[in-house]
């Protein structure tokens, strides 16, 4: 079920497929469930599961057999998860750190260099 997190339901269910992809329990040649089976099991539109199947499309995961259906393309491997999200959010924590420290860093010069009323 799509969860209400703010983050598009498309791209939430993206995820879980994709996950699924990465970690082998759809492996390759596997076909998707249907569109509607989809929808029932995300408790979402047509539309938003199209979506998603286009996200994953895009990024080589599946392809689309006219009048067969949707497959996790051939010579998609399992594989470790993608690097965490933490891992990022990490780094990006490191990152505000280091531009803060440069911020405090710079009204210090400014008001050594400039030692009056702005």
């Amino acid at each position: 079920m799509v969860e209400k997190t703010g983050r598009p339901g498309y791209l939430q269910i993206a995820d879980d497929l994709r996950t699924q992809i990465r970690t082998g329990s759809l492996a390759p040649g596997t076909a998707l469930p249907s569109t509607a089976q989809l929808g029932q099991r995300y408790d979402v539109s047509a539309s938003v599961v199209k979506a998603a199947i286009s996200v994953l499309r895009t990024e080589g995961l599946i392809v689309g057999q006219q009048g067969k259906g949707v497959f996790v393309r051939e010579g998609v491997t399992a594989s470790p998860e993608e690097p965490a999200s933490s891992e990022i959010m990490d780094q990006l924590a490191q990152m505000r750190s280091t531009l803060a420290a440069l911020g405090d860093r710079i009204v210090e010069l400014e008001k050594a260099v400039f030692r009056g009323p702005k």
